[in-house]
């Protein structure tokens, strides 16, 4: 690896980064992470923080986990890479299928198509809703309804059901025929009803009344993460994901759980659906399958969907799929990975110190004006919107945000901003002492700002 001083002058120099602008990062240079132990990170600097971001929701088991970092290097040596598509398999694609299927059996799923991400995942599970009904006889049915403040990723299909313009606007016209409804967010919503119950109520009537003027007929499906994320950690009523359940079955409309962020323990259950008592017809997932060892992804299908596939004519063939779908290393890290899950069950700690963080920054927002809404309890995600005037919500300035952001993570935590909402998602095996540091350090970012 080359030196610091060659890190420090290159930084940004030529590394376009994700989610950020050129010109700025240039201006700006990013952190450098240069270590990762447990449920923390040390940058170049030496300067140690809990990483409050666990990577990007995706760190569920920590950095430390030898199991699955030996499943990945055994791996390497036996078969680091063959093709998965038609003809030809890999050992451990097939094992790493069953334990998937198995993990999600409860949630009714059964069939599992390997991708290599979040966004790979939601794009085969749009794809294949307007096949499934192309191969039921109903080819109008390609529209797809979604959620504001709801993410799903970047590629085109992706970004087209996204219900936030930041992951839009550059980008379109994107994909005709998305449509999309009021985020069950009560802190900001155009019914101004701030009662989580009503809410689910008035979107499920706002739901019924879209696909009225629409046609059902014209609907393949509807996607949602069962608590919004990148939004905001935002969390619906008990009764929301049901309601839209109900209304996807009378309409004969498919219903996507993207469970990419919300899958594998971070809500407290094994699945964000299982966490509301829902089956969905299909399931978008990555993230905690590996816990970010490996890039790998899944789209999970339900029996009702597979059986139309498998008993169609030609016509049932997938022509989609990536180059590294089913990559038999990430296979390996996908078995390995969900055998630490259940063995170190995360989800019993997922809600614990969720809990904890969750009951943490509402004492804060008791001390801090500053601190609008919070929101989480549901598992280990947390959001906290800061406004600087409370009575009128108003939004919190970039620059109050950017030293909040700073303060904290100099106190010893790294959290992420999204506009003027912090969002916090450590790892699922985060200790107690940790979690308050987390709390600790926000206090004085807060107390800086």
């Amino acid at each position: 690896m080359k030196d610091d001083n060659f890190l420090r002058a290159n930084n940004a120099q030529h590394l376009w980064h994700p989610m950020g602008h050129p010109g700025d990062m240039r201006a700006h240079a990013p952190t450098i992470i240069t270590g990762a132990e447990g449920s923390s990170i040390v940058d170049i600097d030496g300067h140690k923080t809990v990483d409050g971001v666990g990577g990007l929701w995706c760190v569920n088991l920590g950095y430390s986990n030898d199991r699955v970092k030996d499943a990945i290097a055994k791996q390497l040596y036996e078969l680091p890479y063959y093709s998965a598509f038609a003809g030809t398999s890999n050992p451990t694609a097939i094992e790493a299928s069953y334990v998937v299927r198995e993990f999600f059996a409860e949630d009714g799923m059964a069939r599992v198509f390997f991708t290599s991400g979040g966004s790979d995942s939601v794009e085969t599970c749009l794809r294949l809703a307007r096949q499934y009904h192309r191969l039921r006889g109903e080819p109008t049915r390609t529209k797809f309804l979604s959620l504001k403040k709801g993410y799903h990723g970047t590629h085109f299909g992706g970004a087209s059901v996204n219900g936030n313009n930041r992951f839009r606007t550059a980008y379109e016209p994107l994909l005709a025929g998305c449509f999309h409804l009021p985020s069950p967010y009560p802190y900001r919503n155009p019914f101004h009803e701030t009662d989580p119950a009503k809410l689910a109520q008035n979107i499920a009537a706002a739901m019924e009344d879209e696909i009225a003027f629409q046609g059902a007929g014209t609907i393949a499906a509807f996607i949602m993460e069962p608590i919004q994320g990148a939004g905001g950690v935002i969390v619906p009523d008990a009764s929301f994901m049901k309601l839209m359940r109900e209304i996807c079955d009378k309409h004969g409309i498919l219903m996507i759980s993207d469970e990419v962020i919300t899958g594998f323990g971070r809500t407290g259950s094994w699945s964000g659906a299982r966490h509301w008592g829902v089956q969905p017809d299909m399931m978008s997932t990555a993230k905690g399958i590996t816990s970010a060892y490996f890039p790998v992804g899944a789209a999970l299908m339900s029996e009702k969907v597979a059986e139309v596939f498998e008993t169609s004519d030609e016509a049932g063939g997938i022509f989609h799929g990536y180059t590294y779908s089913a990559h038999p290393v990430g296979a390996a890290a996908v078995t390995a990975c969900l055998e630490e899950t259940l063995r170190l069950d995360t989800k019993t700690n997922a809600a614990a110190r969720g809990k904890q963080l969750y009951e943490g920054m509402l004492g804060l927002q008791q001390k801090y004006d500053i601190i609008g809404d919070v929101r989480g309890g549901e598992g280990l995600m947390t959001g906290v919107e800061i406004v600087s005037d409370k009575a009128a919500k108003t939004p919190m300035d970039m620059a109050t945000m950017k030293r909040i952001h700073k303060t904290a993570y100099e106190a010893g935590a790294m959290v992420r901003l999204g506009m003027n909402n912090i969002l916090m998602s450590p790892p699922l095996v985060i200790t107690e002492g940790e979690v308050q540091t987390m709390i600790d350090a926000l206090d004085k970012g807060f107390a800086a700002a």
